[in-house]
């Protein structure tokens, strides 16, 4: 079957489900309100407002820089490359895209006067005209994983060069391509450029039958931790000077898993009598899963203090009492990390593929992670031979090491090398906006 026809499939198809997925934005809207916010833009439909705030920054003699953001991490990692796009172009005005409600409260931190925040038009070839007509960018920029087949194609009918960013492509992604090679094969191929993190995704973004790839290094070593951020969780940490485990971005299922391994290690040899206790902090990936957690602390018969109830000053003393810390705020890993004098590495116990490990690095919080870190495997196993992460097999292992490394001398060995890993890799961000400027002037 031709590539045309396939694509009008896909088309068909979308289309088709067009209710469905309207119905799932608006389900979503009740834990987090932002999914219903200007949701007709998401069919590539705008109001006289928003096309009047467009039209406003229409004169302006800077280019339009499109680039999407899907969910929180994305965000994350876009910014040191908006500040290395903005640093080589001051006049630019970002138009930024997201299709998840976390990424887009995180996207507007990187907003200035004059910019642009909306949905990612839905995948269907008139969605996806009518956001292009609208804000005739110059170049447009996706992040890490994101090919759209009608997006791709409709970008290329109108001349819009596009490029991938941060780019990473897991051989599982690629078997997975390859089985709809007739869908994604051409989105690929639409792509100008692709900045790959690692030589591998490199590799894999090849064979996918991306044109032009190059190897710029992962956006996330350039990530600085907020200093305010990191003042708060040391300032947690200082109010009660127990040993602090981090669960870090932990996913669905991987909570009964650390709490029955918890439960062991706090009754076996693993803490001597005379040691402190470590206290156990989790950090679920989704908001929407809080509540979910905490019950699951509670009925595993810890008593538990949600950071959501801490005053400005940090833990009070019901929650200096408590087993368990559950942090249940957005935009504050960074002081979660400071608190923490090991993390367990969330999504890397199940076959997620782990979380951005980074990130902790440049908390100096050293890491211990599971068999599966797929999302991040050059980042794991540099960090491993770098001695800032230790793999495991399973939680039991993973709780015995991390209540280790809790020792004072280990912890702060570790910790100094993880800052030193991260510091050894910056400088992707100078690199793409370099790569993606000169895409933009052909």
């Amino acid at each position: 079957m031709s590539a045309w026809l396939v694509r009008q499939a896909y088309t068909l198809l979308l289309r088709l489900g067009t209710p469905a997925y309207l119905w799932r934005v608006w389900l979503r809207g009740r834990d987090e309100p932002d999914y219903r916010a200007d949701w007709p833009r998401r069919l590539g439909l705008y109001d006289a407002a928003y096309r009047a705030q467009v039209a406003s920054g229409a004169s302006s003699s800077g280019p339009v820089l499109w680039l999407h953001a899907v969910s929180l991490g994305e965000a994350r990692a876009a910014t040191p490359l908006v500040q290395a796009l903005r640093a080589a172009r001051p006049d630019m005005r970002l138009l930024l895209t997201h299709t998840t409600a976390t990424g887009r409260e995180a996207g507007r931190a990187l907003l200035r006067p004059g910019d642009l925040q909306t949905w990612l038009p839905y995948d269907t070839p008139g969605a996806v005209r009518r956001f292009l007509a609208l804000h005739r960018p110059a170049v447009g920029v996706l992040m890490e994983t994101e090919v759209w087949p009608n997006v791709q194609h409709e970008a290329a009918r109108a001349g819009l060069p596009m490029v991938l960013a941060n780019a990473r492509l897991s051989e599982k992604s690629l078997r997975q391509g390859r089985r709809f090679a007739a869908l994604l094969q051409p989105a690929a191929q639409a792509l100008r450029l692709c900045l790959a993190q690692t030589q591998d995704d490199a590799a894999r973004l090849r064979a996918m039958g991306a044109p032009a790839v190059q190897v710029s290094g992962n956006l996330k070593f350039d990530l600085a931790p907020d200093p305010a951020l990191l003042e708060r969780g040391k300032a947690w940490r200082a109010v009660d000077r127990r040993p602090v485990v981090l669960a870090a971005s932990t996913r669905e299922g991987e909570e009964g898993g650390l709490l029955d391994a918890w439960r062991q290690a706090m009754s076996a040899s693993l803490v001597d009598s005379a040691t402190v206790r470590p206290r156990l902090f989790i950090v679920p990936r989704h908001p929407q899963r809080f509540d979910e957690v905490a019950q699951a602390v509670t009925a595993a018969g810890f008593t538990l203090s949600r950071r959501s109830a801490w005053p400005a000053s940090g833990p009070h003393a019901e929650a200096q009492a408590a087993d368990v810390w559950l942090g249940d705020s957005m935009g504050e890993m960074p002081a979660y990390y400071a608190a923490a004098d090991v993390a367990l590495l969330g999504g890397s116990f199940a076959p997620l593929g782990g979380q951005n490990l980074i990130e902790a690095a440049a908390c100096g919080c050293p890491v211990v992670m599971g068999p599966s870190t797929f999302n991040f495997a050059q980042a794991a196993e540099l960090s491993e031979a770098a001695g800032a992460a230790w793999r495991v097999q399973d939680w039991p292992a993973g709780v015995a090491q991390a209540v280790a490394l809790t020792e004072p001398k280990a912890r702060g060995e570790a910790s100094a090398r993880a800052l030193a890993f991260a510091a050894a890799h910056r400088g992707a961000a100078r690199q793409m906006a370099e790569a993606i400027w000169q895409v933009a002037r052909g």
